[in-house]
């Protein structure tokens, strides 16, 4: 759920608010049934077929397609890494630090982290940090937008204008997330789980689903209320913008602190998913062992590429570049990612799962017509919003 409102989110979710108002809080509610389709999915097939996404592809399908899933989640990664570390650079800057001094201690952290593997130790320290965007709902309750105000801006919904049609296609792209759906089958592998524990990974999968787009709603109406007022106004143009929803609301203090955390949580949380999700799907297709016990000089063949990646994010962050506009780019990326990921989730739904579990009849209708309704949706306000 923390990966889900990771710093992407927060900084799509801020524009959106800011640019719309209220206009794109019925998709992200909407959603819900969605993400739980897909993820509910994921779940499943780790914990019918014991093997990742990656390893079901290269078995089935032969090494091409398997490369060819692994290239999908590689771009899908880097946008991660980067919209995670514009959300630590504009923690940053809030306190006026210089986003390359910024970049230079994020990369040198997450270095260390990959080589001595304290992925747990770290991850601990993110839930704490992150735990505070439960702050987000006492920010929707102090800006006081009001029951009906709301109701009037979330039924505006300018499907016709290639802007919002833009925000939506980047809204999507943070939360139904093509490397979130690989990670919860590859954890439900890497933790051992088995078919026993189906009920329960759904309750949670559940639980986690709605907990994180009514956190992402609530963000999204504080941010309507103090950044876009409830209705259409100029876009954010730097992330320390976003600060003024948290101190607004929250007051001066109280407010940056949030904020600082709440950031800061979300991306480090957001971090670790993406390294543990390439880690796993790269041993997948390699067929090579991909337990994150392994050390680098164990694993030359992914942390080599990890670390590569890890540099170039940082230096994108900080060349200078507008990083609102850099982390809705890779949103939006992720949405038009998100159809071939789910295809492949379908077809081995269909074909890998024991017959007890796997995707038949009326269900598999209705999987197959939700998946191609986000596909759809996903494509369409992508292409229409970034031609426009």
């Amino acid at each position: 759920m923390l990966a889900d409102t990771d710093a992407g989110s927060i900084i799509t979710l801020a524009q959106s608010g800011a640019r719309w108002g209220y206009a794109l809080l019925v998709p992200n509610l909407v959603f819900i049934p969605f993400m739980f389709i897909a993820q509910e999915l994921a779940s499943r097939l780790g914990l019918g077929t014991g093997q990742g996404a990656g390893e079901l592809v290269r078995r089935r399908w032969g090494r091409g397609p398997a490369i060819f899933l692994l290239l999908t989640l590689g771009v899908s990664c880097f946008g991660a890494l980067v919209s995670e570390m514009s959300g630590l650079a504009g923690a940053g800057a809030t306190y006026g630090i210089p986003v390359w001094v910024t970049m230079t201690v994020t990369v040198f952290g997450l270095t260390v982290m990959i080589a001595t593997g304290s992925y747990r130790s770290v991850e601990r320290i993110a839930l704490f940090f992150g735990s505070f965007e439960i702050a987000f709902f006492v920010m929707a309750w102090n800006a006081q937008p009001g029951i009906a105000q709301i109701a009037g801006g979330a039924s505006h919904m300018p499907a016709q204008d290639g802007g919002y049609l833009y925000l939506l296609a980047a809204n999507l792209g943070t939360s139904v997330i093509p490397w979130a759906l690989l990670y919860q089958q590859s954890a439900s592998v890497d933790k051992r789980l088995g078919v026993g524990d189906i009920k329960g990974a759904r309750i949670e999968t559940l639980a986690g689903v709605v907990l994180c787009q009514l956190v992402t709603s609530a963000f999204l109406i504080a941010a309507g209320a103090t950044l876009g007022h409830g209705g259409a106004n100029g876009p954010l143009e730097t992330v320390e913008q976003i600060g003024t929803a948290f101190t607004s609301t929250l007051g001066p203090t109280v407010g940056k602190v949030i904020f600082i955390f709440g950031l800061t949580g979300g991306a480090l949380v957001g971090t670790i998913v993406v390294c543990l999700t390439l880690a796993w799907t790269f041993g997948e297709v390699l067929d090579v062992h991909h337990s994150l016990a392994r050390r680098p000089r164990q694993g030359s063949w992914f942390y080599g590429v990890l670390g590569l990646m890890i540099v170039a994010s940082g230096v994108l962050v900080a060349s200078g570049v507008n990083l609102i506009d850099l982390t809705i780019v890779a949103g939006v990326i992720n949405a038009a990612l998100l159809p071939i990921v789910l295809s492949f989730l379908y077809w081995l739904g269909r074909a890998e799962l024991p017959e007890a579990l796997r995707l038949r009849g009326a269900y598999a209708v209705l999987v197959a017509a939700a998946f191609l309704l986000l596909g759809g949706v996903a494509v369409f306000s992508g292409l229409v919003g970034a031609l426009t």
